[in-house]
């Protein structure tokens, strides 16, 4: 099926081939058509070219302006009905899109801020799964909070459990298939990992008189937090001679103290020791934390870029992570990743991203902190500063490694002509492309 652009834009080649004169030799980038007469791809004249007018962000949550109007340039016009401004200007691209966004992308932004909050004693715990952002099918995230001292119950799920620590220190404890136990502190910015299965517990430490708060992934869009196996749950709901009889127990009263509901999350005195119990076993031979804020960043023309995959955390062999931080004024590289899914959270500052879906459908969306962003595989993006303080996120993948295709390298690893072929692209400019991933421009 024709698209109504693009029968526009050959009604609008017909009409210019019939009425344009004789080629100049200073032809404009804004009018001429792109033929063969100049260029390796010799034939028939195809399409116009891109336009180069400015389709930057036009205002942002800072602006003074108190009513955004969708408009840009002569498109558009401006909201007589009921609005919302405060919702409008975060999201510019929405109201006033590019005008080479086109077709459809599935929503692709979802705030923490518009997930139901489960409010404990001790903190709370947040959502984001496909009931909120149905394009997301292979990952949701939990956003944690644990006052000092509280602890989230031993439990274990279905899917591994990824985390990222956002503020104070989070104590994990756990026990693996063959009986051997771990402890550990995850600070900012580090990670822990635990397999599918595997039993854990977490605890906010003293570090912190606020305690701490994380993100959690799990690889799987329809996860439930609410769904997770909860010790207090399950022994609120195994008869009581059946526990006694499990755990050999003589005395009648010994587990009479079973809460009899589950915990969740609930208070408690922050852990006092790092130190496991002693073990028969011996403790798990790979660790479950890994110190991702003791790693030097690398440094980029734009920001900089820290990355934790099974290469560096072999435990982990499901989720993987580029922490990137974008100067002011700078840009994430147009790139695509070919077989992973990226959800991201935005940490600090602000940004936009166009992802392209193919068949001509392209979206831009506008992120704060606070906000997940989700590209399936294969849908070239980018991810562009639009404040003025550093813009830092997460680009977290549902597999082992951190891989890409950067736009850049691949034009500057293709033979020159065939580049100049697609693009019309001089030697100079070809000179130019950077053969070593750019990354952060």
């Amino acid at each position: 099926m024709i698209r109504l652009s693009q029968l526009l834009l050959f009604l609008f080649t017909l009409r210019y081939a019939a009425s344009a004169p004789a080629a100049s030799s200073s032809p404009t980038m804004s009018t001429e058509l792109l033929s063969g007469a100049e260029s390796p791809s010799s034939g028939t004249a195809t399409v116009s070219f891109v336009t180069t007018n400015p389709n930057k962000v036009l205002w942002g949550p800072g602006s003074k302006a108190s009513a955004p109007v969708p408009q840009r340039g002569p498109l558009g016009a401006s909201i007589i009905g009921p609005s919302n401004p405060q919702l409008e200007l975060q999201n510019a691209d929405l109201l006033a899109p590019p005008t080479t966004d086109e077709g459809s992308v599935q929503n692709a932004k979802w705030p923490f801020s518009l997930s139901h909050n489960r409010l404990q004693t001790g903190g709370w715990a947040r959502q984001q799964n496909v009931n909120q952002l149905p394009v997301a099918k292979s990952m949701a995230g939990v956003n944690m909070r644990l006052e000092a001292g509280a602890i989230r119950e031993l439990h274990w799920h279905k899917t591994s459990e990824w985390a990222y620590v956002l503020k104070g220190t989070t104590q994990v404890t756990s026990v693996d298939v063959n009986g051997r136990n771990f402890v550990g502190n995850a600070g900012p910015g580090d990670l822990w990992f635990f397999p599918a299965g595997i039993p854990h517990s977490l605890q906010a430490t003293s570090d912190d008189p606020d305690g701490t708060e994380f993100l959690l992934i799990f690889p799987d869009g329809t996860f439930d937090e609410d769904a997770t196996f909860l010790l207090t749950d399950w022994m609120s709901h195994v008869p009581y001679e059946v526990i006694m009889k499990n755990f050999r127990a003589t005395n009648p009263e010994a587990f009479s103290r079973i809460p009899s509901q589950q915990l969740y999350i609930f208070p408690s005195k922050p852990p006092t020791t790092a130190t496991p119990p002693e073990d028969p076993q011996g403790q798990v031979p790979q660790s479950f934390v890994y110190p991702l804020s003791q790693i030097n960043a690398t440094q980029l023309a734009g920001g900089s870029i820290k990355i934790a995959d099974s290469t560096v955390f072999p435990v982990d062999t499901k989720i993987s992570v580029a922490e990137i931080t974008i100067n002011p004024g700078g840009m994430r590289e147009l790139h695509w990743h070919p077989t992973m899914d990226e959800w991201s959270l935005i940490l600090e500052g602000q940004g936009r991203m166009t992802i392209f879906a193919a068949e001509s459908n392209a979206q831009t969306f506008d992120y704060l902190a606070g906000d997940i962003g989700f590209v399936p595989a294969s849908m070239g993006h980018y991810v562009e500063n639009t404040g003025d303080t550093p813009l830092k996120y997460l680009e977290i993948f549902n597999g082992d490694r951190v891989q890409d295709i950067s736009l850049s390298q691949w034009l500057a690893l293709t033979p020159p002509e065939i580049v100049k072929a697609h693009l019309g692209l001089d030697d100079e400019t070809i000179s130019k492309l950077s053969k070593v991933k750019p990354i952060v421009v």
